[in-house]
């Protein structure tokens, strides 16, 4: 199979698709790679490296598209590049299509088998494509909020973890999945107070026992939630349903009563965000306030770091990767269930479930189209 990885184009985004040790395990295999030029330039990674590791380089991403069998991406494709998916072509990256119904429609124009990495599940339940990236944001976002607190930066100008004979920041972080206890490790790593919520009390059991009486547990509901945030200097948005549309939590009522200079950070702005103030923003431009109350909002957030991220993500999503080149999309979703709870649009069928509710699609089930 001929694999094209093009540079990607959303805004701050230096994040690739495949790193050179990718490209190796694919042309090792007899697989040919092209890459763009200057595709992973940003992050360290030359067009020598690519050759090095049995690549062709390609001069534009319009080559790219028009030559490869399978498209691997990092972001969801913006409008020009969606123009130039074909029929039966494989994309293979993060697609987030709930929240984005220009890009659904683009897609099933396109006739393309587009695989999400956000909705790949795992033999252990979860979503191990995801993880990665949720793993870098949910990091990142105590080090946005820590940052936006800060009264140059639009806050009330506390200082996270505080100083002998000042109390910490109170950090809210709303669901404890992989954000939620990667937010909640740098959050009390650096001193914070903190309050966790979620609706499985399981899981808040668990962090009770690994972090004791450094933080607090509450389970999720309208009273402990809006009390939390009403006391909240910082408040984290984690949660995710699967390739579905994010709950909006957070009223817009509960925003106007925070207090004046808190900092909120909707890491699932990419499913529409828990806020219902919430809009994605861009690193160029991250904030905005509502009520006087900070939004970091950022669609991308692991685009900051992009090296890290990227050798993380790689890590996760290059076994599948192989598999398609291998068999085929048909024969390789077959194979694996795992892999196919990732197809979200092939031949120009709406086959996620929960996009197809959300965005008013026929569901058709991918094991329609495997035969």
């Amino acid at each position: 199979m001929k694999v094209g990885c093009p540079k990607e184009i959303k805004n701050h985004e230096y994040r690739v698709g495949l790193t050179p040790a990718s490209v190796r395990e694919l042309t090792s295999r007899g697989h040919q790679v092209l890459v763009q030029t200057g595709a992973g330039a940003a992050i360290g990674l030359l067009d020598e490296h690519y050759v090095a590791a049995g690549a062709s380089m390609a001069p534009d991403a319009a080559t790219v598209f028009a030559q490869a069998d399978m498209i691997v991406k990092v972001k969801e494709p913006q409008p020009q590049e969606c123009a130039m998916l074909r029929e039966g072509q494989i994309l293979y990256t993060y697609l987030h299509l709930a929240p984005d119904p220009e890009q659904t429609a683009a897609l099933v124009k396109s006739g393309a088998v587009c695989i999400a990495y956000e909705t790949v599940t795992g033999p252990g339940g979860g979503l191990p494509l995801l993880a990665p990236m949720s793993e870098v944001a949910g990091r990142m976002s105590i080090q946005a909020g820590a940052a936006h607190l800060e009264k140059s930066k639009g806050g009330m100008g506390v200082l996270l973890g505080g100083v002998p004979g000042v109390a910490p920041a109170h950090v809210v972080i709303i669901g404890a999945g992989v954000v939620g206890t990667h937010a909640l490790q740098m959050a009390v790593g650096m001193g914070a107070r903190v309050t966790v919520l979620d609706r499985n009390v399981d899981r808040l059991r668990q962090l009770d026992l690994v972090f004791g009486n450094r933080i607090s547990t509450a389970y999720s509901n309208v009273q402990s939630l809006e009390e939390s945030v009403l006391s909240a200097d910082l408040v984290i948005g984690g949660v995710l349903i699967p390739g579905a549309a994010a709950p909006k939590l957070v009223t817009r009522e509960m925003i106007s009563r925070m207090k004046k200079g808190a900092v909120v950070v909707d890491v699932a702005i990419d499913q529409g965000g828990c806020f219902e103030t919430s809009h994605a923003t861009t690193h160029a431009d991250p904030t905005f306030v509502v009520d006087g109350v900070v939004h970091y909002c950022v669609a991308n957030m692991p685009g900051a770091v992009a090296r890290t991220s990227t050798f993380a993500l790689n890590n996760a999503t290059i076994a599948h990767a192989v598999a398609l080149a291998d068999k085929g999309w048909r024969r390789a979703l077959n194979d694996s269930p795992y892999l196919c709870a990732g197809l979200n649009v092939a031949l120009g069928q709406l086959t996620y479930e929960a996009v197809a509710r959300d965005l008013g699609y026929e569901y058709v089930p991918a094991e329609g189209l495997l035969d």
